[in-house]
């Protein structure tokens, strides 16, 4: 019986460090991305030895895919896609987007460096092909168009709901926006205004595309 406890404590230990180095992970990776994060300094702020990231995820690149699927897992959980209701769907994404920063700004980092997609190692891979299939279900059952295929569909739906937010102030500032000169009285991004009009535009947008 006390051998049954000494084995359950360490895998306790080290289900609770590991959990504290995807933690940090998470932290270093969305200030710094792939290249910029620095073992050290995950090690160090999940209070863990630097040689327990090599030992569970084998490289700083396995570390950040662990990230990548622990984060796309979080998200299917908290936004399950409903294919039956692809813009409230989208809507939804937009405002888990929204609420939650470091996933916008690891989705980027992932874009930016290869590591983001189907093509990816991981449990990110399965998350992708459950939201596929579960479109073509849909199209199958004629809630949806297939003028596109169930990849063309998720790729459009999600770039909308996940890229809004990261494009929107790149083109504000190539085009030096300034509402009061041009004429146009419309709320910039921050602001509550602003944000619902993207929100119903994206939603608009999937519902045009998928009948």
């Amino acid at each position: 019986m006390d051998s049954d406890l000494s084995a359950a404590k360490p895998r306790r230990d080290s289900a609770a460090t590991r959990g504290r180095l995807l933690v940090a992970a998470t932290d270093e990776f969305a200030a710094r991305g792939i290249a910029g994060a620095r073992v050290d300094r995950i090690a160090s702020a999940a209070r863990a030895n630097k040689r327990l990231i090599y030992d569970y995820f084998t490289d700083k690149d396995g570390l950040f895919d662990a990230v990548m699927d622990a984060i796309t897992g979080q998200v299917t959980d908290a936004v399950p896609i409903d294919a039956t209701d692809l813009p409230g769907y989208s809507g939804r994404l937009f405002d888990y987007i929204l609420d939650h920063p470091k996933v916008q700004r690891l989705v980027a980092w992932a874009r930016l460096e290869g590591r983001h997609g189907p093509t990816a190692r991981g449990k990110s891979t399965q998350y992708y092909r459950l939201r596929l299939a579960a479109i073509e279900a849909a199209q199958q059952d004629g809630h949806i168009t297939t003028r596109l295929t169930p990849a063309q569909n998720l790729m459009l739906i999600e770039s909308l709901s996940v890229g809004w937010l990261e494009t929107t102030p790149v083109f504000l500032a190539a085009s030096d926006h300034d509402a009061a000169e041009h004429h146009h009285p419309q709320p910039l991004p921050g602001n509550a205004g602003s944000l619902n009009q993207a929100r119903a535009v994206i939603i608009d947008s999937v519902r045009r595309l998928i009948t």
